[in-house]
């Protein structure tokens, strides 16, 4: 790993998790309640991981065992799991502020019993509160809602926007039992999301799933497939967001789209704003700004490798792009964070870089602040 030093880019990160207690729902809730809740388990032999939510179980193949081995002995991050330890590991990589995402609780769209979700995301938002945001103003952790009662969502996110949260998570897609997120239903839940300053974070791959997690595609070519296929749940999502006018209707309300990255936002403002255009006659309802303004205004969308991110800022003309380290998962910036932000941004615009590693996240979450040292300079 590198070290901070001298030549340390400090960034903020648009996308991190952290891994909850095994027992945080299951000790709070009552027996009836606490069979429904989130659980992982692990085959013997290390290949496949089962995930029960409410009365479902689904699989997923993990890495070869070996690949796992050396994941875990060379790159394993104590602080996800484990508060105390968070910080030292932001510090080591030059990370300054993060948005933490849940693990298990990303799962949420898959609950069929609306009280069991209502009472698991209450939980959820106590121990967060009490857990990771009391550690420090670094660590801005995402409310949770119930997916099956827009009601119990908007009083939940407006118990959590007096608790200190600024950030709600969203599963790109809500479960089939109900509206989806083009339909006029979900407005009082916009509205108070805008009331309340609350930024709506909606992080890819999480729409609901079938029998294997995150399996789509099957044969040659099925591991880049599938794992290309989770971005474009989170650009659907933005789609929505902006056709339907509840972005235009709440013009203060922002959304981010983790770990998506950040090239497709100038194809989809071109693609809906041809859309508004040459189908006028159809288009409903009516904006009073084009649907690529308010993506571009209101959207932002954070990467952790794409090279082409960079362009799509300093060419492209969109500035919400935001940098993440997907800490800690494998597919993320752990153990390499430096190299992966020297590679990215040497030699880049010192106002671009900025905007991309600190900024547009200051933006979004300014109580965070800056390092003292830079704060200083």
């Amino acid at each position: 790993m590198t070290s901070p030093s001298t030549s340390t880019i400090w960034a903020n990160s648009g996308d991190s998790h952290f891994i909850e207690p095994d027992d945080l729902w299951r000790s709070s809730l009552p027996a009836r309640l606490a069979d429904l809740m989130p659980r992982s388990e692990r085959s013997a032999d290390g290949e496949w991981e089962t995930v029960h939510v409410d009365g479902q179980s689904f699989q997923r193949k993990l890495p070869s065992s070996a690949r796992a081995e050396f994941f875990l002995a060379s790159n394993r991050a104590e602080g996800s799991s484990d508060v105390s330890k968070r910080i030292a590991d932001l510090d080591t990589e030059g990370i300054w502020g993060e948005v933490v995402f849940p693990s298990l609780g990303m799962w949420n769209a898959l609950f069929r019993t609306p009280e069991a979700q209502c009472e698991a995301m209450r939980v959820s938002n106590d121990w967060a509160a009490e857990v990771i945001m009391r550690e420090s103003p670094r660590l801005v952790p995402t409310a949770q809602v119930s997916m099956l009662s827009i009601d119990d969502a908007v009083k939940e996110l407006q118990r959590a926007a007096g608790m200190g949260f600024r950030c709600v998570f969203l599963p790109t897609k809500p479960p089939v039992y109900t509206k989806d997120y083009n339909q006029d239903d979900w407005e009082p839940f916009w509205a108070a999301a805008e009331e309340a300053n609350m930024v709506l974070a909606f992080h890819i791959g999480t729409d609901p799933i079938g029998e294997e997690l995150g399996i789509t595609f099957r044969g040659p070519g099925g591991a880049v497939l599938n794992y290309t296929e989770t971005t474009f749940s989170g650009q659907r999502a933005a789609m929505k967001m902006v056709a339907s006018g509840a972005l235009d209707r709440h013009p203060k309300l922002k959304v981010l789209v983790s770990e998506g990255g950040a090239s497709w936002v100038p194809f989809l403002g071109d693609r809906m704003l041809e859309g508004y255009r040459q189908h006028q006659m159809m288009v409903r309802p009516k904006l009073t700004r084009s649907p690529k303004e308010i993506l571009f205004e209101q959207v932002y969308a954070s990467f952790q490798h794409d090279e082409s991110a960079i362009t799509t800022y300093t060419a492209q003309g969109y500035k919400n792009v935001m940098w993440g380290s997907d800490y800690p998962h494998m597919e993320g910036t752990w153990g390499h964070t430096q190299e992966t932000l020297h590679h990215l941004f040497d030699g880049v615009d010192e106002a671009a870089k900025y905007r991309m590693t600190r900024g547009a996240f200051l933006e979004l979450f300014p109580e965070v602040g800056e390092p003292a040292a830079l704060a200083a300079a």
